[in-house]
């Protein structure tokens, strides 16, 4: 297949699917002009159509070309179909009828049947196409007639002359030159050539042998002014008026009569006839393609107002939507950082060396005083029940934002009591011979009795002192109380590493499960809305398909390529580091005994940890409103951070409640008063007001002027930042003085 074809092919394809995207109707006119269209490009012959209104001798005058009475002619309006006429060994008919069905004959006597009006001038229904095959050298050139019914006579006709003309290469326009250009010819010549991009139109001028020689002269000039308003596009040196006489002319035919087919103009016209044709053809891109830029610019103006209004109502769609992402994850930043934070610091505390430098004196103390139980509850679980609680309440604030998984409890368990056996017992005048044998805290009774318990406490605080625990071996001359003081020291040792290890590996386990309760995901998108969005989807493909071909056709489009709407994709999970997912994916040891006894073990009681009912879900505006606020809240704080404004740590109530009660500080020179008055202009507050005024006009302005809040307004997002500055600046000035 030439190159040109298969370009063209693509060309019709593409003008054919995006007719099927429009769903236009069989029977529209947009519809017949893209069929046409793509039957025209895809015909490798050049089509002469020979067009004008019923009765001004069309084809006679094709019948005077061809030399012979090929095409029905009569008095009265006769051509009922479009009669094709192409090269042929010899002179046959062909019928094709809309069931399929093939009709071939030799000669042309079956025209009468089916390419004539009948007798209420209706033409056939059952006719699909009409054509007729004739050994004529002009045809064997690549060259086909098409005989139009004739015009103004019934819509139908009409119809089927306009369809046909969209699909001709070359125009002849017949006139009849004692009733010049009508207002329907004028009109016709307007909306079927010229509004179609159809230019390339010869017309010719008949029955002026019937007007007398005045009459004549005035036809010619009258002619010559058509003939110059209607700008061709023929090639140089040729001109788009001639004046044929075709009844006498097919009579000189006929006769073979030379001389009067001359004098009738056939001769001329047939002459300039095939030399313009022959130059067209070597150019026919620039006869059709024009055809086509008038019809693609139809198409895409049709897919264009289809596609736009879907477009903008996903466009706010979508909007909306990535505003409710963006908030999300504006949230799930957060609420990761203040989370992960809470979980550093829990698994710090965890670590076997804070926990032995804070708890291992206290405990072994507790232990040796047989008030191990109380000291577990007011000290150790104390603590870690705190800092279960501040890691649970970034949990808690996900699970009220996301509603994704319902956080469970972070129960972190604690070993067994520590069990422990004492050594025999010495003589009693020695318990109290060695040093180190001090009491501390006045002792409670103990297991050994109220003066040796003392002791042991005294030992216990003698011995970590002194790291003496750390040695491998016992001093021969070590005194009771310190080998009981060194075993609870052990013990307690022992217990907190235990602790230890199992809080560490739950902790992770736990981790891993939190992923879950901090995360949000899309919401399934309602069947309709994802049908609506398929069927734009297509829309902008057709569109831009046909765009690229045009483009590689070199015909003109006003138009730009759609940018498809991407679909709202759901957000990807946190990548782990490979420390962090071993951590996850280890299982947790279970509980193990590792005290020195050979007493019961007593299971630890499962540590409690308050956890709030679920809330119901907040609508999307409540929501997009509470984090707005919270959101902004958290800036504020890391501003202050930033700029170390009292009142951020933890003791920022009582510090801000202090600070409000106190009086500003005198400013010190003139310089330092300038600097705060003009704080106060840029807050916009008297220099009298009191700084929990100034904090609130601060937070006030900060909702009001952050940059996030003018991300698509490039001018406003660095008028944004300015004011940003010189408010941070302001609000640094008031804090100090205050």
């Amino acid at each position: 297949m030439p190159q040109q074809d298969i370009k063209s092919k693509d060309l019709v394809d593409a003008l054919k699917s995006a007719s099927n995207l429009l769903g236009l109707e069989r029977s529209s006119q947009l519809y017949q002009d893209i069929v046409n269209i793509g039957n025209y490009l895809t015909n490798p012959n050049f089509r002469i159509a020979v067009f004008g209104p019923f009765n001004h001798g069309k084809s006679t005058l094709l019948n005077a070309i061809l030399g012979t009475r090929t095409l029905p002619i009569d008095l009265i309006p006769t051509t009922g179909a479009a009669i094709t006429v192409k090269y042929g060994s010899d002179v046959r008919t062909r019928i094709m009828l809309r069931d399929g069905t093939e009709v071939y004959r030799s000669g042309t006597e079956i025209l009468q049947q089916y390419a004539i009006l009948d007798g209420d001038r209706q033409m056939r229904k059952d006719v699909a196409s009409v054509e007729v095959f004739c050994p004529h050298t002009f045809l064997e050139t690549g060259v086909e007639f098409i005989d139009l019914p004739g015009t103004n006579d019934r819509d139908e006709q009409d119809n089927l002359v306009r369809e046909q003309l969209f699909s001709a290469d070359l125009v002849v326009q017949l006139l009849d030159a004692r009733k010049l250009m009508t207002l329907g010819e004028r009109e016709n010549l307007r909306d079927w050539l010229l509004d179609r991009n159809i230019k390339t139109v010869i017309f010719v001028a008949n029955f002026i042998n019937l007007l007398d020689p005045e009459e004549q002269k005035q036809v010619q000039n009258r002619l010559r002014f058509v003939a110059e308003s209607f700008r061709a596009e023929l090639p140089p040196g040729f001109s788009n008026l001639y004046r044929v006489d075709a009844l006498p002319a097919l009579r000189a035919r006929l006769k073979g009569d030379v001389a009067a087919a001359s004098s009738s103009g056939l001769v001329a016209f047939e002459t300039a006839l095939q030399n313009v044709v022959s130059i067209l053809q070597q150019n026919r891109g620039d006869v059709r393609l024009p055809r086509v830029e008038a019809i693609a610019s139809q198409i895409q103006l049709a897919l264009q107002h289809k596609i736009d209004p879907i477009a903008n109502e996903f466009k706010a769609i979508d909007d909306k939507q990535n505003a409710k992402i963006e908030i999300k994850q504006k949230a799930k930043n957060l609420i990761n950082q203040g989370f992960n934070k809470s979980l550093s610091e829990l698994r710090d505390w965890l670590s076997l060396p804070k926990l032995l430098t804070k708890y291992q004196a206290d405990g072994a103390v507790a232990l040796a005083e047989n008030n191990f139980k109380s000291w577990q509850n007011t000290a150790l679980k104390k603590d870690l029940n705190d800092l279960q609680l501040a890691v649970m309440k970034w949990l808690y604030q996900a699970y009220d934002f996301f509603k994704e998984e319902r956080p469970e409890d972070l129960l972190i368990p604690f070993p067994p009591e520590p069990q422990i056996t004492l050594p025999p017992k010495p003589d009693s005048n020695e318990l109290f011979s060695e040093p180190g044998a001090v009491a501390v805290g006045g002792g409670i009774g103990w297991l050994l009795g109220g003066p040796v318990g003392a002791a042991v406490v005294g030992s216990i605080s003698y011995l970590l002192n002194k790291n003496i625990q750390k040695l491998d071996e016992q001093s021969s001359h070590e005194s009771y109380h310190q080998q009981v003081a060194r075993i609870c020291i052990t013990a307690i040792e022992d217990y907190l590493s235990q602790f230890s290890r199992q809080a560490l590996a739950t902790l992770s386990q736990f981790e891993y499960q939190a992923e879950k309760v901090i995360y949000f995901r899309i919401a399934q998108e309602p069947a309709d809305i994802t049908k609506k969005r398929e069927e734009i989807r297509r829309l902008q493909q057709g569109f831009n398909q046909l765009l690229t071909e045009l483009v590689k056709a070199k015909i003109p489009t006003k138009y730009q390529p759609y940018i498809e709407i991407p679909k709202v994709s759901q957000p990807q999970p946190q990548q782990k580091s490979s420390r962090q997912q071993e951590r996850i994916y280890t299982r947790p040891p279970q509980p193990e005994n590792t005290t020195k006894t050979t007493e019961k073990k007593v299971e630890p009681p499962k540590q409690q940890v308050y956890s709030p009912p679920p809330k119901p879900a907040p609508n999307p505006a409540e929501v997009e409103a509470k984090f707005r606020n919270w959101e902004i809240d958290q800036e504020i704080a890391q501003i202050k951070a930033q700029m170390r404004s009292p009142g951020y740590q933890n003791n920022q109530q009582q510090t801000t409640q202090t600070q409000n009660q106190q009086a500003p500080k005198p400013p010190q020179n003139q310089s330092e008063k300038d600097k705060i008055a003009r704080a106060y202009k840029i807050l916009g507050l008297p220099q009298d007001a009191a700084f929990a005024d100034v904090k609130q006009t601060y937070k006030t302005l900060v909702k009001k002027w952050h940059p996030d809040l003018f991300v698509n307004q490039p001018q406003m997002q660095k008028q944004a930042q300015e004011k940003m500055r010189l408010f941070n600046e302001a609000y640094t000035v008031l804090s100090e003085k205050n």
